[in-house]
């Protein structure tokens, strides 16, 4: 979306209300050739597994006892991790996806939906092609109906007629974009769990960044942070989340898409003004040791100092 229709990334094209369709469209085709060629190849001798990796937040309707907002928050969810995991998990785009963007098409006297479809034969070939799902959650959203004007220039955004709200209480410690709401990720993640036959997931990223850097490298927000998703993750595997694995990101400070080296991810802080680009380790460090060397929270008296 960003690199096909609003062009902030790579390869930056500006390609209106198709563009990001097409360019999911041919990711989708080409991750199940992909898995094919594994599958038919490679697995018998190799038993390795061949998943994708999917990046969403969560929507949550403002007025859960509204069936308005709890359709919007439905559609936010569909036109974010829906758009790629339902095709490869049930064969095609999400029903509501296919509506919204035809509709659209249709009102803006288009022939044919800016959404492209899938041949018979795409949706048994694309159907299934994933042994794990990845998953990367970094912040969760309100969602709320709004009805954009069919006239207006073609736009992603504009298809799925709803409005992101935030809570302002919400931490946000880093970008204005990332909000720490901790307990989206065990909603999504038993959305997933619902909605895909409960697959096998690996947490792909999880972290939050800061745009400042902290003095002495005490970054206890994302301590908190990581405290609270991790938090979240342990009760949906007390719900059967069939979540497998956890990494955190990022391990270090790095180029971050169009934010370069200005936006922070890292547990280790990296000096990228010398020459010889030093790491030092944030506070967050030493918490997540503790974390990984318990496999899950310890027992502070069980902790080796």
């Amino acid at each position: 979306e960003k690199g096909y229709e609003t062009g902030e990334h790579a390869p930056g094209l500006k390609l209106g209300g198709c563009g990001a369709y097409k360019a999911a469209h041919h990711i989708i085709k080409t991750h199940a050739k992909v898995w094919h060629s594994y599958n038919t190849t490679w697995r018998r001798e190799q038993r390795g597994m061949v998943g994708i990796s999917l990046t969403s937040g969560w929507g949550e309707p403002v007025d859960p006892h509204s069936q308005t907002d709890r359709d919007a928050a439905e559609r936010y969810i569909q036109f974010h991790l829906g758009w790629f995991a339902n095709p490869i998990y049930r064969g095609d785009y999400p029903e509501v996806m296919k509506n919204y963007v035809g509709k659209k098409s249709a009102q803006q006297g288009l022939g044919t939906s800016r959404l492209p479809s899938f041949s018979v034969q795409e949706k048994t070939y694309i159907k299934g092609t994933s042994d794990f799902l990845g998953i990367g959650h970094f912040t969760t959203r309100y969602v709320l109906q709004k009805n954009f004007p069919p006239l207006q220039v073609a736009s992603y955004h504009t298809d799925h007629d709803l409005v992101e709200l935030v809570d302002p209480n919400w931490p946000a410690p880093g970008p204005k974009w990332l909000y720490s709401v901790p307990w989206g990720f065990r909603r999504l993640l038993n959305f997933i769990k619902t909605q895909y036959g409960n697959p096998l997931i690996y947490v792909t990223e999880n972290g939050v960044s800061e745009t400042v850097q902290s003095p002495q490298l005490c970054d206890e927000w994302r301590i908190q942070y990581l405290k609270g998703y991790i938090n979240e993750i342990l009760k949906a595997l007390n719900d059967g989340v069939n979540v497998k694995g956890y990494t955190a990101w990022s391990l270090l400070d790095q180029f971050e898409w169009n934010k370069g080296f200005s936006e922070r991810f890292g547990l280790y802080h990296i000096d990228f003004k010398t020459k010889d680009k030093p790491r030092y380790p944030k506070a967050s460090v030493h918490y997540y040791k503790k974390i990984i060397s318990a496999n899950g929270f310890p027992n502070p008296r069980e902790v080796m100092s």
